[in-house]
């Protein structure tokens, strides 16, 4: 009887649970299916993009965008389906050379030696600071003694003194002036050949819609009450007013003076010669 070990015992320890042990993504993948999840459902808890759930399911790291990406988002994807999420971390570390390091601090205190000395105060620039201050306040006793000299020639009986030129004046809003209503000359003056018509907003806003006589839009739009537009065409223009109350409508020179009711919407028609509305 041989004392020492036996060749069987002398063969290599073969681990299985290695082999037997699925991957992270099968892991996480059948963790989810137990768990009656879908990608989806996963994507909304974890906020990780559906595309990177499918790729760590498939074992592909890459789309994470580093070691340190990777492991995060196995750790959340890990809880969210309920796994311990340290054995998948340290089974990553293993087959990705292990866990990254954290970063050195060296650099920091290296950026803290080359940092350049603090100088002394710059006498220099301080010493031309006070000389134009000093100047500057010359100047200005100087331009306030002028003035309080003519101040008080004037006290004495001199001239009356003008206003001063840098007060503004202020401006106060003139009032526009009622527009006139046209005269015989202006009507005159309207050109025979077409028919020309002034829609002006007076009494409130109003849409108004021009065409001319090709059915060509003109104007489609909201007239604010003070606004006034004129269109011309040389056979016919066509009208449709929002609210005919609000609006002074004259064709060819001439006021149109229909008893319009407010809110009354009017389509209207006009062409060369005396307004007739058609």
């Amino acid at each position: 009887m041989s004392i020492g070990n036996s060749p069987e015992d002398e063969r290599p320890f073969e681990d299985v649970s290695e082999e037997a042990r699925p991957s992270i993504g099968r892991a996480l993948k059948q963790a989810r299916i137990d768990a009656g999840l879908t990608v989806d459902d996963v994507t909304n808890a974890t906020r990780v993009r559906i595309a990177i759930v499918h790729a760590i399911e498939a074992d592909n790291f890459a789309p994470c965008g580093g070691d340190v990406y990777a492991r995060g988002h196995i750790r959340t994807l890990a809880k969210a389906v309920h796994l311990d999420p340290a054995p998948l971390l340290a089974q990553y570390d293993a087959s990705h050379g292990g866990r990254p390091a954290p970063t050195p601090a060296a650099p920091l205190f290296e950026a803290e030696r080359i940092r350049p000395e603090r100088r002394g105060p710059n006498w220099t620039a301080a010493m031309v600071a006070a000389i134009v201050a000093v100047v500057g306040f010359v100047g200005f006793t100087a331009f306030k003694g002028d003035d309080g000299g003519g101040k008080s020639a004037v006290a004495e009986g001199g001239s009356t003194p003008t206003a001063d030129k840098t007060t503004p004046t202020p401006k106060t809003d003139k009032p526009k002036d009622p527009e006139p209503e046209p005269s015989d000359s202006a009507i005159a003056a309207v050109p025979q050949d077409k028919v020309t018509v002034q829609v002006s907003a007076v009494d409130g806003r109003s849409w108004v819609g021009v065409k001319d006589h090709n059915g060509r839009m003109l104007f489609d739009d909201l007239l604010k009450q003070g606004d006034s537009k004129t269109f011309q065409d040389s056979e016919k223009i066509n009208l449709v007013l929002g609210d005919a109350g609000a609006i002074d409508l004259y064709v060819n020179g001439k006021k149109i003076d229909d008893d319009w009711q407010p809110g009354a919407v009017e389509r209207l028609t006009y062409t060369k010669g005396d307004p007739q509305a058609g």
